[in-house]
């Protein structure tokens, strides 16, 4: 399988062999048998000394759907949005009460200042 480079420079096309397994539920041993077969290509890297493979996440998707069908890699999907999704609102409220007690605190030293 030959796929210009481009695919493993673009921001969310490709995914680490550990985030495979979690968000797909994938095991170790199918993402090595997806390799072996050559449904998957993978680049070596690592993180601090951490070796990891990066793989194509469309591949990934494919060999998922093949494996489980398209109704599972649909849920699986689904459900990482959800969380990815409940994350950010989780934050978005952290930072929300955040402001909202600084406006209070400037708010009382400027009533502060006028009297």
């Amino acid at each position: 399988m030959k796929t210009d480079d481009s695919a493993w420079t673009r921001k969310g096309t490709t995914l680490s062999h550990k985030t495979a397994q979690k968000e797909f539920g994938l095991t170790y041993q199918e993402i090595v048998e997806g390799l072996r077969a050559g449904k998957l290509q993978y680049r070596e890297n690592n993180v601090y000394g951490n070796p990891f493979l990066r793989l194509l996440r469309h591949e990934v998707e494919a060999l998922v759907a093949e494996k489980h069908g398209h109704a599972y890699l649909k849920k699986k999907q689904l459900t990482t949005e959800l969380a990815e999704t409940n994350k950010t609102l989780r934050q978005l409220k952290s930072k929300t009460l955040a402001l909202e007690k600084r406006k209070a605190e400037l708010l009382k030293r400027l009533g502060d200042q006028e009297a």
